[in-house]
């Protein structure tokens, strides 16, 4: 590479994501070598965020050109061959003693049969970066197959790493790989959930588009300072975009994000921030998993911050599609969380769920009125996401219109939003009905929430604790609510309900003394079979 960069290792979940690897044989890889990556900016012209807007603008008005594959040296390439392939640390772009990050690429491939052109901005101009199989390592079978010296056809995504655990260790931070994917860690996290650039029509009968980044410009950071600047351009077949990203690695690593869209052609839902994670099993749905662990899964609620309450929505795995929908003036955050962060919630040695990050997502200025779409989608392999949520603003989108928001993702154990200042839902149980010791009776769901807090403790000594629920879609059949005993934090519901088969009911209940709000609102979906 005629600069520098550093290398990953691409685990196996990431893999599933988007896709990217590497060549099967020399002969056919030297007919790519020169096909670089379409860049909208050339190379020493000037660059600004405004002059990527502009180019978004004008393309918004070209018929979309889906990017060239790669061919068949590439996209043959599979899973143990493209872990073969790693990035060389000499590579790395912006190494030196005064780095505060440093730049890795990822090699093109497999699945990830197209690629990005990433650029350097040095003193306002746009620089391209390129790379050749010099930049990386090849073990295995693939070593014998890889011309030396070759310039490759561009790179598959990027990722930044920086002191984000110990400043003498340059640690993975934020990786973009596949269409319009990234991830990023806070303090002591492993990767887990996933944020895309944009979200088109997901899970409507128009069908889904995947925007994709197809070129990224990137602002070295000076000594002294970790925060990184970087650009992106986004394409798909209805929207362009321009994006600028400001990345501040931290405890809790956060990246303002800046978007400005253009719309090709009419789109009937658009999805602001989209995340992506995964939900396999749980106390409240533990499904027909023989499984030593109690808990699978990457993110285990969506949470959502407004003016008038949190509302803590538990993740399943449903038997059929499910659609959850969240009507929502001026959000003030919203996100998918991770709060069991005990290695005995899960007694998984090697995933390690309880490091997982959860991740917010908080507007920037008034967003003003719209729906957050949760989407579950049935799943029996923990390698698949299974959990999408989105922000969908109110309005048409037709050709011709544009749209510019803003918002900032907070990645971390406990990030901002993800913690609220009412006695939290601190776990939820799910069952047969009935009395223990008795015949079940199968014709009930059992569930059991309790909330746990400070709130629930400072309480006027003349006011009673009181429920407060609501069942839409089965019937309620038996509620009882008590302190429990030993705990002075802890009180338990639980809510016995019936439904006809296939039923769809929606679950909420908090708990309050009068007037005041002790708790956040649990919310759940039950599809009945």
């Amino acid at each position: 590479m005629k600069s520098t960069s550093r290398a990953a290792f691409v685990s196996r979940r990431s893999f599933l994501r988007c896709g990217g690897s590497v060549l099967a044989a020399s002969a056919i890889l030297w007919p790519y070598a020169r096909r670089v990556s379409a860049q909208t900016i050339d190379e020493g012209q000037p660059f600004s965020f405004q002059t990527l807007v502009s180019q978004a603008r004008k393309s918004a008005q070209d018929e979309f050109t889906p990017p060239t594959p790669l061919g068949e040296a590439f996209a043959n390439l599979d899973y143990d061959a493209y872990r073969n392939i790693q990035f060389r640390e000499e590579s790395a772009l912006w190494a030196g003693p005064d780095a505060e990050a440093v730049l890795h690429a990822y090699h093109p491939g497999w699945l990830f049969d197209g690629t990005v052109a990433l650029s350097e901005i040095v003193d306002g101009v746009a620089h391209p970066l390129h790379f050749t199989t010099d930049d990386f390592n090849y073990y295995g079978g693939v070593k014998a197959t890889m011309p030396e010296g070759t310039e490759l056809p561009g790179v598959a995504g990027f990722r930044l790493n920086a002191p984000l655990n110990a400043r003498d260790r340059f640690d993975e931070v934020v990786s973009f790989l596949g269409a319009s994917y990234f991830r990023a860690l806070g303090l002591g996290n492993r990767y887990g959930l996933s944020a895309r650039g944009l979200a088109v029509n997901t899970a409507t009968s128009e069908g889904e588009e995947f925007p994709r980044f197809s070129a990224f410009w990137l602002e070295r950071p000076l000594p002294g300072n970790p925060e990184v600047t970087f650009y992106a351009q986004l394409e798909s077949e209805s929207v362009t975009g321009a994006y600028k990203f400001v990345l501040r690695p931290g405890e809790t690593t956060t990246m303002d994000v800046t978007v400005q869209l253009f719309f090709r052609s009419d789109v009937s839902q658009l999805g602001i921030a989209p995340l992506t994670s995964m939900f396999l099993f749980g106390p409240n749905d533990a499904g027909n998993f023989d499984d030593y662990r109690a808990r699978v899964h990457d993110s285990e609620a969506l949470i959502i911050n407004a003016a008038a309450d949190t509302k803590f929505r538990v993740l399943s795995n449903p038997p059929r599609l499910a659609n959850s929908y969240f009507g929502t003036q001026s959000p003030q955050s919203f996100g998918l969380v991770q709060r069991h962060r005990g290695f005995d919630d899960y007694l998984d040695a090697g995933a390690h769920y309880e490091l997982r990050p959860s991740l917010m997502v908080e507007p920037l200025g008034d967003w003003g009125k719209g729906t957050i779409r949760l989407i579950e989608i049935p799943s029996d392999l923990e390698a698949n996401d299974n959990i999408v949520a989105f922000w969908v603003p109110e309005g048409d989108f037709s050709a011709g219109d544009d749209l510019r928001i803003g918002y900032r993702l907070h990645w971390g154990m406990t990030p901002p939003g993800a913690v609220s200042n009412l006695a939290q839902i601190s776990r939820t149980l799910a069952g047969h009905g009935g009395v223990a010791g008795m015949k079940p009776r199968m014709d009930r769901r059992k569930f059991v929430i309790d909330f746990e807090g400070d709130a629930l403790t400072e309480l006027n000594g003349d006011l009673e604790v009181t429920s407060q629920v609501s069942v839409s879609g089965g019937s309620l059949e038996q509620e009882v609510l008590q302190k429990v005993e030993g705990y002075d934090r802890l009180w338990r519901l639980v809510l016995e309900v019936i439904a006809e088969n296939d039923a769809t009911v929606e679950l909420s209940a908090k708990l309050a003394a009068g007037d005041q709000v002790l708790t956040e609102t649990w919310t759940y979906q039950w599809l009945q079979e």
